[in-house]
């Protein structure tokens, strides 16, 4: 029979090897940092055992890749059809996950009826506001942010043309991001708990584009229109990006009194005729994430770090460079951490360590 001093001993044992083991994951090490640590998910994907069981263990945030996008959601003109994004969010209910919901208004990704139905600017305003209005009270309470509009500048800086600004726009053609702010004024009034975001990609760093967003976003804090955020999206393709910028454009968003969310984060690396990538390239690839996570931890207003999927098995990026680009994401096609999940974990448990 073991004495107390004995059973003590076991006791402490047991509970180092428990918070040991946990500290290895990335979920539980965001926890501890309260930093929000995600990944874009597809709800059809949830019935593979291996796919379940890292994005539960791995990850407190999730965002729909596709299933709340116009083209999900309204396949035709006169029904809303939630079925998918509700996928998403009662998986995330069932593991203690907060849903971002992704997006509102963007060029792309429209359904046909609408890219080619003939509407008047009057016609499509309403259409409009009807969407993000049904949507955003559907999942009400279950939604905490909201991609409100994505992308609506062009590579110059300037206002990309779309059927929500020109093509024929909602009524405020040429009148530079009048159709934007009028879409978060909208987005407001639909769900006022909602955290509203503009998405924006290559301008994550310090250029023309990012002083655009950053130029559009101070004007509507001066001038009252509701936003939140800023989404840093972060699909990057060189090695040796510039992560330091990334860090000084967080810095003078968030003086604004914005939150940034780095939201569609990964790393493609060249693929050889085999389909392999170098093992030096990896560990790049593992620096240019921790220089990324660790420019969002440095500020406490970047509350959120996601990637664009979390397995290279699903990711976009091999489709979209015809096979010539891969690798991109912290965990291979067989669901094993690659250095850049290390690098992940490493910086934001050093974050938690910094603050005890």
């Amino acid at each position: 029979m073991l004495v107390p001093w004995q059973q003590l001993r076991i006791l402490i044992l047991a509970l180092t090897a428990t918070i040991a083991s946990t500290s290895l994951l990335l979920r539980p090490a965001a926890d501890r940092a309260h930093l929000l640590v995600g990944t874009a998910v597809r709800p059809s994907l949830f019935s593979e055992a291996a796919y379940s069981a890292t994005l539960s263990r791995e990850f407190n945030m999730v965002e729909p890749e596709d299933e709340m996008k116009w083209w999900v959601v309204r396949r035709n003109e006169g029904t809303f059809d939630f079925h998918e994004g509700d996928e998403v969010v009662r998986f995330a209910q069932a593991h203690r996950m907060k849903v971002r919901g992704h997006c509102l208004v963007w060029d792309h990704h429209n359904p046909e009826w609408l890219v080619q139905g003939h509407f008047t600017p009057a016609q499509l305003s309403g259409l409009l506001q009807q969407h993000i209005t049904t949507v955003m009270k559907h999942y009400a309470g279950q939604v905490f942010a909201w991609d409100v509009v994505n992308e609506g500048l062009d590579e110059r800086g300037q206002v990309k043309d779309s059927p929500w600004y020109n093509q024929p726009g909602i009524g405020l053609r040429d009148k530079g991001t009048a159709y934007i702010e009028q879409a978060f004024r909208w987005a407001r009034e639909a769900d006022p708990q909602a955290l509203l975001f503009y998405n924006e990609a290559e301008g994550e760093g310090l250029n023309g584009k990012s002083d655009a967003v950053y130029a559009m976003v101070k004007d509507f804090k001066r001038r009252g229109i509701p936003i939140d955020g800023v989404g840093l999206q972060l699909h990057i393709s060189q090695l040796d990006f510039d992560t330091g910028a990334i860090a000084a454009n967080i810095a003078r968003l968030t003086a604004l009194g914005l939150q940034v969310h780095i939201t569609e984060l990964d790393v493609s690396l060249p693929l050889d005729p085999r389909g392999l990538v170098r093992d030096d390239d990896l560990l790049r690839q593992a620096e240019v994430y921790r220089g990324v996570v660790r420019s969002c931890l440095q500020n406490p207003d970047c509350t959120a770090t996601q990637t664009w999927g979390f397995t290279d098995k699903y990711s976009w990026i091999g489709y979209h460079s015809h096979g010539a680009r891969g690798a991109a994401l912290p965990f291979d096609a067989a669901y094993k951490p690659k250095p850049a999940y290390d690098a992940m974990l490493e910086e934001i448990s050093r974050q938690w360590n910094r603050t005890q």
